[in-house]
């Protein structure tokens, strides 16, 4: 079996189909989705329907289902979308793009994709010893501690922390982080590696960053946990030449 990662889709439905292609998916494979799905280009609704159906056609054929992780925007469409009055914030960081996606879409549609994006999600997964998060985690019990759930797909403190590790602290050291303990390795999107001019996932410490910036001018990327191969779509922008996503 494989434990494929996928990064933020952020909206790039034609990048995400290009992907799964190269992946050539096996019965076994478990795709793990970090979350944000939508927010960014164009192609919102096709990305969760492309997600919805890809669920019920490899449980159709007993294959192993896939897991969706609750990113921040992804928790944010279901609080805007139908709203009276969204977040000025939410539309100009990609929203506006989502409501254009749905703009055309019957109550039945939404409704299901809304249904999705409520009871589908999981805030974070475990898997033999892994952990997958959109973002990350506080307690340094881990995020079955955390007061509020929102944190797994909203905090940014735990790449920080290891971009900045020293890499010769040993962690038996006392001064070992002990949130980096927990996990073998800890798989991340939400915070785009353009930031520090790749595009390609970054690893500090155990932690790996599969966002590589599909919502600017990088590509979609999915990861396989057990061997660190890689999968990439071409630059997302170029599928979407008259758009600007959140660039």
């Amino acid at each position: 079996m494989r434990t494929i990662a996928i990064g933020d889709i952020h909206g790039g439905y034609k990048a995400l189909v290009q992907l799964i292609d190269q992946i050539k998916l096996k019965d076994d494979d478990q795709l793990i989705f970090l979350g944000d799905y939508v927010d960014g280009w164009s192609q919102s609704y096709e990305v969760i329907d492309f997600l919805i159906s890809l669920s019920r056609k490899r449980k159709q054929y007993k294959q192993t289902p896939p897991i969706y992780l609750r990113g921040n925007h992804d928790e944010l469409v279901v609080e805007n979308l139908q709203a009276r009055h969204p977040h000025k914030m939410w539309l100009l960081h990609g929203g506006k793009s989502t409501v254009d996606s749905y703009a055309s879409k019957t109550k039945e549609e939404i409704e299901l994709h809304f249904d999705f994006l409520k009871n589908d999600l999981y805030n974070y997964y475990e898997l033999n010893g892994n952990g997958f998060f959109h973002a990350g985690f506080h307690n340094l019990k881990g995020p079955g501690y955390e007061y509020f759930k929102s944190i797994t797909y909203w905090d940014r403190t735990l790449w920080e922390m290891a971009l900045v590790l020293d890499p010769n602290l040993k962690e038996d050291h006392d001064r070992y982080p002990n949130r980096l303990k927990l996990y073998k390795e800890i798989f991340i999107g939400h915070t785009p590696t353009h930031s520090w001019n790749e595009y390609e996932p970054m690893n500090a410490a155990n932690v790996w960053n599969l966002d590589t910036a599909a919502a600017y001018k990088g590509p979609l990327t999915a990861m396989c946990v057990e061997t660190k191969e890689l999968w990439q779509s071409d630059p997302v922008y170029t599928f979407y030449p008259e758009e600007t996503g959140r660039n």
